[in-house]
């Protein structure tokens, strides 16, 4: 079975036990990302954001037997409680695709394909989605080695993953190249 990841954060730079084979690709499909999640460490990270315009994400392929084994080591890697039952995304790609994710994925002869689909947090409230006034008051409101573990995850984004709230963060804060 062919089974890929998709990544638009740190799995990029650290997949910790997240088994990928070979590199991250960067000719995914386009999901709607955005810096929108406070994380458990402090950093504003990217999210899957249903309010946010397309960007093209990566994708590594995994080196795993089953579709469980791929969810679990996701899990694992995003310290996903097994109790959530919402922080990962399955797509099976069997049959006639449907959806643009179901259609890239054949065209490539993958089985599956599994992602991050924690929700946007701000002010620890899981699906609020933050403005980006709200992701900039956050950031500086960070001091410390949070703001330094924040700006780190930041300026180690990929630039391929240019979304309005980056573009306003770096404008505002001088955080990126």
């Amino acid at each position: 079975m062919k089974i890929i990841c998709l990544g638009w954060g740190s799995l990029l730079w650290k997949t910790g036990p997240l088994p990928v084979s070979g590199d991250w690709h960067a000719d995914g499909p386009f999901y709607p990302i955005e810096f929108s999640r406070v994380g458990d460490n402090g950093e504003l990270s990217t999210a899957v954001c249903l309010n946010a315009p397309l960007v093209q994400v990566f994708w590594a392929l995994l080196a795993v037997d089953t579709l469980e084994q791929a969810c679990e080591a996701l899990r694992q890697r995003e310290q996903i409680p097994p109790e959530r039952t919402d922080g990962i995304g399955v797509l099976i790609s069997q049959g006639l695709p449907i959806g643009p994710l179901a259609e890239w994925a054949q065209q490539r002869q993958i089985d599956a394909v599994i992602w991050t689909a924690l929700p946007p947090r701000i002010a620890h409230n899981e699906g609020q989605i933050p403005t980006i006034d709200e992701a900039i008051a956050y950031l500086r409101s960070l001091e410390g080695e949070k703001r330094e573990h924040a700006r780190n995850y930041f300026v180690q984004m990929p630039l391929q993953l240019d979304t309005p709230y980056r573009r306003a963060i770096k404008q505002q804060l001088g955080w990126g190249a």
